[in-house]
């Protein structure tokens, strides 16, 4: 499959997972986004359209013990990381946004370590 194809294909499942879900001030969105090298996580309130919190493995808030990457480590600290920011907020339930990208691998990660430090969705 080429890549073009591959990207018009994620981008079509994106719109249409976004037209049936919107984050409110009660019960945010948490996006996710996948680079070739990077992981990003936002916490966003879609009504004020304002982002509450947000975490990626390049932010300065995360361990340096070791570099994290676009990978399934870096995917479960940066959803453990994202959990802990939106408690502190005071935000326990969210809608959850795959961007389009299958739940496997990366993103099922991220999504298990965001539910194991305490986010409902």
């Amino acid at each position: 499959m080429r890549v073009e194809k591959k990207i018009k294909l994620r981008q079509k499942r994106h719109l249409r997972i976004r037209r049936k879900i919107s984050g409110t001030s009660q019960r945010p969105r948490l996006a996710v986004c996948f680079s070739g090298k990077n992981i990003y996580a936002q916490v966003i309130d879609d009504v004020a359209g304002k982002t509450i919190v947000s975490s990626s493995t390049i932010s300065k808030d995360l361990p340096k013990d070791k570099p994290l990457g676009a990978n399934i480590e870096g995917a479960s600290v940066v959803g453990k990381v994202i959990a802990e920011k939106a408690k502190e907020k005071g935000i326990e339930s969210v809608i959850f946004d795959r961007g389009g990208f299958r739940f496997h691998g990366k993103v099922k990660a991220l999504a298990e370590a965001a539910r194991e430090n305490g986010l409902n969705f």
